[in-house]
């Protein structure tokens, strides 16, 4: 019977594809971040950078990865606005100079993980999507919504101030990402 399991185990084992670990082009990979007024239509963009990151992909599902962001490069048009998202009121990137999304799994096009925001981790799940390209590198494409409030950034959140008007912030932003990839 011992033997019978062993053998079911190893049978099953090699029936699944072995995972290649690819390698995140920070270079070809873009992040975009967007937030929202709660009164109007002011909704900044702005990007910021891929540091590094790695998956392993199977030839079917992505099984795992771990992705760093290099809070220091947010960027955006107004230099006035960068200069207070880079303090301490949001990302505060003099102590918490990295984000970092390790992903556990992607099922049904559902990706499921933990982001770690100014030295706190939460579970997040997002849609994306996988893109074979013709040279052999991988596209993962796709967009978050994230309350920043659950990353301890209450910056003129009317969950927890009051009479803000027309100077309250959206506790939700999105993230869009084009993320590109190669065999190591």
């Amino acid at each position: 019977m011992k033997a019978l399991f062993i053998l079911l185990l190893c049978t099953l084992l090699a029936a699944r594809p072995a995972a290649d670990t690819y390698r995140v082009d920070p270079t070809a990979s873009r992040v975009t971040w967007t937030g929202y007024a709660e009164v109007g239509g002011y909704a900044p963009t702005g990007t910021v950078q891929l540091s590094r990151g790695t998956f392993t992909y199977d030839g079917r599902h992505l099984r795992a990865g771990r992705f760093e962001f290099d809070m220091r490069t947010i960027a955006q048009e107004q230099a006035q606005l960068v200069e207070h998202l880079r303090g301490p009121d949001f990302f505060d990137v003099a102590r918490y100079p990295t984000a970092v999304f390790v992903l556990d799994n992607v099922q049904n096009g559902t990706a499921a993980g933990h982001l770690t925001l100014r030295g706190v981790t939460r579970p997040v799940q997002f849609p994306l999507t996988l893109t074979k390209l013709p040279n052999g590198q991988l596209r993962v494409t796709g967009k978050a919504t994230l309350d920043r409030t659950q990353f301890g950034i209450k910056y003129n959140s009317a969950s927890f101030f009051q009479n803000l008007g027309s100077y309250a912030i959206r506790n939700e932003c999105a993230l869009a990402f084009a993320v590109v990839a190669q065999k190591n």
